[in-house]
């Protein structure tokens, strides 16, 4: 989901109870704080030697002893109107960094508004060869990118 979706939900449930619903169907804490809004931008040469960007709206959340507190989608839209001066564009995909055991970084997927609740599901992120047309010859595409046959690595 881009930051322009994400934030239209916000402004359309200003008051509803906020929820980010993980992949396996767990709720992050309710009284969980996003401690940032960060516009992270990651370089890096892919193994076909290809140089490549790739930038995201990261939403930090950190669940703290405080149970009382609750963060509602219009403060949250307070707070992504202010960092715009960091995020620079409306359309960067949102992804929420949330530690439980490991540190982890979840894409949103969709959004719903029902009973209350403004509530955001989590995807999963993978993966993946981005050199296939140089390190996976043709025929042999089930083979992974740095097999021993692959070319690239």
């Amino acid at each position: 989901m881009k930051t322009s979706e994400f934030r239209r939900h916000l402004k359309a449930a200003p008051d509803h109870e906020l929820r980010f619903i993980l992949p396996d169907g767990e709720t992050i804490a309710a009284h969980a704080h996003i401690t940032e809004v960060g516009h992270t931008t990651r370089r890096f040469v892919d193994c076909g030697g290809t140089l490549r960007n790739i930038s995201s709206c990261t939403l930090q959340t950190w669940v703290a002893e405080d149970f009382d507190h609750r963060l509602l989608p219009g403060s949250l839209d307070s707070v992504l109107g202010k960092a715009d001066v960091v995020l620079h564009i409306n359309e960067l995909d949102v992804e929420v960094e949330y530690e439980h055991g490991l540190l982890s970084q979840f894409p949103i997927i969709r959004a719903d508004a029902r009973e209350g609740a403004l509530n955001f599901y989590l995807g999963t992120k993978h993966t993946d060869c981005l050199a296939k047309e140089i390190c996976v010859p043709a025929q042999e595409e089930e083979e992974a990118c740095c097999s021993t046959t692959g070319r690239c690595c």
